[in-house]
């Protein structure tokens, strides 16, 4: 899978400018957005105020290794981890973080194994994206059987209608007038205003 122009926002958190160059240029043909935080006070306070498809930490930085970021950011949020260590850490830093869903990638590094670990990033991300688009469908679906439920109840109590014959009436006005079961509900439990 190709990473696609204007689709990935990037919070890219580095001291190292050189790094930070050569990374926007990798990045700058694939990401609509790229910020950039050189310790991670800044990079909690950027986060807090937007999310961010992919965040790519260079560890460690002037104020933190990082780790603890990389594992937050991965336990709270849809958002992609990459920490990137030296070589002396990599096996220790990877043992640390995989469980918790960071990538992580070994310095220095090549501009070909960039591009890669962009990819499997990108996989990552499209596979969130899927599951929280299901979550989302999920949540809506169990609002709905909520708010037929309280129908219901509303139409047993103020109706005298049995259950059996208040989900029978919410189906047949939903099929009749071609309109959600929610729409029924939500007419069920707030009607009109009568003037």
């Amino acid at each position: 899978m190709s990473l696609k122009v204007r689709l990935y926002s990037v919070l890219l958190v580095s001291a190292a400018e050189s790094l930070n160059r050569a990374l926007t240029e990798i990045l700058a043909a694939k990401c609509q957005k790229i910020d950039v935080a050189s310790d991670i006070s800044s990079a909690r306070r950027i986060f807090g105020e937007q999310t961010y498809d992919f965040v790519i930490v260079n560890s460690p930085l002037p104020d933190d290794p990082g780790l603890r970021f990389a594992i937050d950011l991965c336990s709270g949020s849809e958002t992609v981890v990459l920490l990137m260590v030296r070589s002396d850490y990599f096996t220790e830093v990877t043992d640390r973080v995989s469980e918790h869903g960071v990538f992580t990638v070994s310095k220095p590094t090549s501009r070909s194994m960039m591009e890669t670990v962009l990819g499997w990033m990108a996989s990552a991300r499209e596979r969130l994206r899927k599951t929280e688009r299901r979550t989302l469908t999920l949540e809506e679906k169990m609002e709905e059987i909520r708010l037929v439920n309280r129908a219901k109840w509303v139409l047993i109590e103020h109706a005298h209608m049995d259950e059996p014959t208040a989900h029978r009436y919410i189906e047949k006005q939903a099929m009749d007038r071609c309109i959600t079961r929610r729409a029924v509900a939500e007419e069920i439990l707030n009607p009109p205003e009568k003037e």
